[in-house]
């Protein structure tokens, strides 16, 4: 199964769980790191998480996946926090994240950079990314975004 199809799989597992315990899934993804694989759950709440709140979700999404073993890799499960400089990947994040300071990286370098920072405005319909930055509106296309996090400097 694509990386992919797990993380949607272990997505659809965890979000009645997360919803019962108070939660909010930030994101779920399956990666190799090295030689190991993971299936990482990002939670998330208002105020922040705590080590309780991942510990908690851990213990109820773990035997589901052993339940449903639609993975056929040894991984680490890993519930974690988003942390300060949180990754925006869905249209959902851009949303809630609006108005908030963030740092763009780019696959190619525009005007001669290849990462911006600035105040997100928005998503538009085709994941198209907006900014505003010293006085300017930036506005970048989906494709050439390499990755989109919120700026841990302020």
């Amino acid at each position: 199964m694509p990386s992919s199809n797990i993380a949607e799989k272990a997505m659809e597992l965890a979000l009645p769980i997360a919803e019962r315990l108070g939660l909010e899934i930030w994101d779920v993804c399956f990666v190799k790191e090295g030689s190991e694989y993971y299936l990482r759950i990002i939670i998330d709440k208002p105020g922040g998480i705590n080590i309780t709140d991942c510990e908690n979700m851990s213990r109820e999404i773990d035997p589901l996946l052993d339940e449903y073993d639609f993975i056929d890799k040894q991984y680490c499960l890993e519930v974690t926090s988003p942390g300060i400089g949180r990754e925006l990947k869905r249209k959902e994040h851009f949303e809630k994240m609006a108005g908030e300071d963030i740092v763009i990286s780019l696959y190619k370098a525009v005007n001669g950079i290849k990462t911006y920072t600035g105040t997100l405005l928005g998503c538009g319909e085709n994941g198209d990314i907006s900014i505003s930055s010293n006085g300017n509106i930036f506005s970048f296309a989906k494709k050439d975004i390499s990755k989109i996090r919120l700026d841990e400097e302020i």
